[in-house]
Formats: C-alpha cells, sequence, structure tokens
C-alpha cells in the first residue's frame, strides 16, 4: 500500500471550498488503496469553525485517513484582511510551518508527497527524490516571486496536476514544465453525496423558501483571493426578469449586504433576495435542489478564464439543476452550450437576463439540460475517478524517470 502524504497550509475545518476540494480527495486517495496522512497547519480557526469537534463528519466524508497538525506562528487573525500586516503574518505562518514540516521530514517515510504549496514543495526538494513529489496547480501567478517559485517548483517535482487545459499549456509553455509530466484534472464531486437529493418542492419547504418562486441560485464565496465572482451582473440581469428571485448561498455576510442594496435600488422585491448565509457541506444538495436555475457569473479575469476549475461547476451538475455559466476557456471542455448548460459573454447582463428569461419559459430545456449534466458528473467528474487518474499518472511519471 503507498504511502501519501498531503501538505497543506489550510485551516481545518475550514469554510472556504479548498478545505472541501482537499479533505474529499484525501478520501479518494484512500479509496484508491493508498495510506494517507493529512498534514495540516495548526492554526487559529474562526469561532464557528472552533465548535466543529469532529471535521470528517463536518465535511460529510469517512475517516479513512489520518490528520496531523504541524505547529507553526500564525498571528493573521491580528490584522485586517489586505492589510500589510496581514501579508507578512502569512509569510510568517507559511515559513514557520513549512521549516516544522522540514524538521519531521526526515523521521517521515512516503511514497508520495502531495500540496499545492509552491513554497513547501521547493523546500521538500531538498531533501526528497523529485520522483516522490507531486504539485497540483491552482494558479499561475503572472510575474515576480510566484512567478519564479512555480517556474523553480515544476522542474523539482516528479509529477504536476494542472486543474484546467489553459493552466497546463502555460505551465509548459510558460514555466518550462515537461508536458510528459503534467496532466489535466478539474476539480469533481463525491458521488455519494449526490445519490439520493431531495425533489425542489422537499428542498424549499426545508429551507424555508416560496414554493412558487423561481430562484435563480448562487452556490460559494462571493470573492476569492480578493476578486468579485460577478454576482452583481447577476443582480443586474434579473432586474429585467419581473419576479424572479436570487438565493445566495455563502458569504461573506458584507458582501452580501452589498448585493442585496443594490437588488433594492434596482427596485426588486425584497422577499426576492434570499440570502442563507455560509452552508456546511451536508447542506448543500438541499440548496441545490431547491434552485431552478444554477448561476456562475465568474467575470473573464486571467484566472477565472484560465486557471479555475470551480467546485460550484461540477455540484451544480451533479444536482442535476440547469446552469447558466460565463463562457471561459477554463471550463470549455467540460461543459459545452446548449448540451450540458447555457454558456454566456461574461458581465453582459443582458445577455445573462435574456438566458435566464429563455431558461425561465422552457420547463424541458431545464431538466434536459440538468440531466445531461448530471449524468456526465456522476461518471467523469467524481473524486474517485480523479484519485485513480493522479495516482496512475504519478506512478507512470516515477517509473520514467
Amino acid at each position: 500500500m503507498p504511502k501519501l502524504i498531503y501538505i497543506s497550509l489550510m485551516r481545518l475545518p475550514t469554510e472556504k471550498a479548498h478545505g472541501l476540494q482537499i479533505m474529499q480527495n484525501c478520501e479518494a486517495f484512500a479509496d484508491a488503496g493508498c495510506d494517507v496522512t493529512l498534514w495540516v497547519a495548526r492554526r487559529w480557526n474562526t469561532r464557528e469553525m472552533r465548535a466543529i469537534i469532529d471535521p470528517f463528519a463536518y465535511y460529510g466524508i469517512r475517516a479513512n485517513f489520518k490528520v496531523r497538525r504541524i505547529p507553526c506562528i500564525d498571528i493573521f487573525p491580528l490584522f485586517p484582511p489586505e492589510s500589510a500586516g496581514a501579508r507578512l503574518s502569512f509569510y510568517l505562518l507559511q515559513l514557520s510551518y513549512a521549516l516544522a514540516s522540514l524538521l519531521l521530514l526526515p523521521f517521515t517515510r512516503a511514497d508520495i508527497f502531495y500540496s499545492r504549496d509552491e513554497f513547501i514543495l521547493t523546500l521538500l526538494s531538498r531533501v526528497k527524490a523529485k520522483a516522490s513529489l507531486a504539485y497540483e496547480a491552482h494558479q499561475f501567478p503572472a510575474s515576480g516571486r510566484g512567478a519564479a517559485l512555480q517556474a523553480h517548483v515544476v522542474s523539482r517535482v516528479g509529477s504536476v496536476i494542472a486543474l484546467t487545459p489553459r493552466l497546463r499549456e502555460d505551465l509548459i509553455r510558460q514555466r518550462g514544465a515537461d508536458s510528459a509530466r503534467v496532466i489535466i484534472a478539474h476539480d469533481g464531486i463525491r458521488r455519494a453525496r449526490f445519490a439520493d437529493i431531495p425533489d425542489q418542492a422537499t428542498a424549499r419547504q426545508q429551507v424555508g423558501w416560496p414554493q412558487e418562486a423561481f430562484i435563480v441560485g448562487y452556490l460559494g464565496r462571493l470573492h476569492t483571493i480578493g476578486m468579485d465572482k460577478g454576482v452583481g451582473t447577476l443582480v443586474e440581469a434579473l432586474a429585467a426578469n419581473e419576479g424572479a428571485c436570487l438565493a445566495l448561498v455563502g458569504g461573506p455576510d458584507d458582501m452580501a449586504e452589498s448585493l442585496r442594496r443594490k437588488w433594492l435600488a434596482l427596485g426588486l422585491r425584497a422577499e426576492c433576495f434570499l440570502y442563507a448565509g455560509h452552508a456546511p457541506p451536508d447542506q448543500v444538495t438541499l440548496f441545490l435542489s431547491a434552485f431552478d436555475i444554477c448561476a456562475m457569473p465568474h467575470p473573464p479575469t486571467a484566472q477565472f478564464s484560465r486557471y479555475t476549475s470551480p467546485l460550484k461547476l461540477f455540484e451544480y451538475m451533479a444536482a442535476g439543476r440547469a446552469i447558466v455559466a460565463s463562457d471561459l476557456p477554463a471550463w470549455s471542455d467540460v461543459v459545452a452550450d446548449g448540451e450540458t448548460a447555457v454558456l454566456v459573454p461574461p458581465a453582459d447582463a443582458p445577455a445573462w437576463s435574456e438566458a435566464i428569461s429563455r431558461l425561465r419559459l422552457d420547463r424541458e430545456m431545464r431538466a434536459r439540460l440538468g440531466g445531461r449534466a448530471r449524468e456526465m458528473a456522476l461518471e467523469h467528474y467524481t473524486w474517485d475517478v480523479r484519485a485513480g487518474r493522479i495516482l496512475a499518472h504519478i506512478q507512470k511519471a516515477a517509473a520514467s524517470q
């Protein structure tokens, strides 16, 4: 049984999507036959997350892998987000965690050291064999220290896992990665979570939303790494769809309040702005089932256009709801316009309004798109399928070195 150590700087648990992604991937690697240990930083957490006793139960997964908490210096919560103090404290957190991990590694044997963190992998490459190192790339820094560090990492690890085709392409062309060592592995879903989802009427009764409403829903945080995810465009689009409701499941609260004020300023009815706040993973399918349309209005930034593989896309697909999404290259190989989604020019509120109106009037089209998307997600985009592909790639890459 190969031993795999997944090394992450994440808070455990966390309200952010990467926590769910990492935990479900560790479960899938264990299901694929690996002896998995997740190393996480022993960090300060939010009050809500500190109240969670069992992270496995919170994420709705089986405890088939171990968790080890690594000491670090975490003063990050003492500073306002985006401040100079926050940036410096993050570097201190990252450095202290990496050094603590490095001290433990001489006494730790594993066949695979897996991480999303370039700095940690750089240090690991000094003490561990190249073939044992696997890098899962989620971003593509345009320049500066981040770009240089990423270029160094792809030359020092045995395997690279890119979230999207464009990310793979840019890692090869601009970072010098060996094409034979880089595969594409989009995010996905845990099949069991979507095996028995509630019908719409039941879901709406449980969450307290009106049965007769036409609801366009958005799931997830309203920004990432300081970048807005385009929900303001969705608000503008719904202004031309009289009586349609907007449901937001995710935070933060201040951004949701800003969107609510925009909604009201456009003359839209207050009772049609439905805000649920952050939903724990075990309630995600309930809210998705309550939607009529699932929206993904990401703007055309470089990160979203080329390098993002949103968890929400695959959860939308698995829920069997019609999807309206920005037409961006990052997921052009996952969904097709008119077949598994309706793809719309990003940041184009009139185009979004027209697409939503068309789906609102065509129940058959909504059912057809949702049904096809669900079939594709459950067959091709599960964590188990992904884990099998990644492990086969790591083994093949190691054999060729």
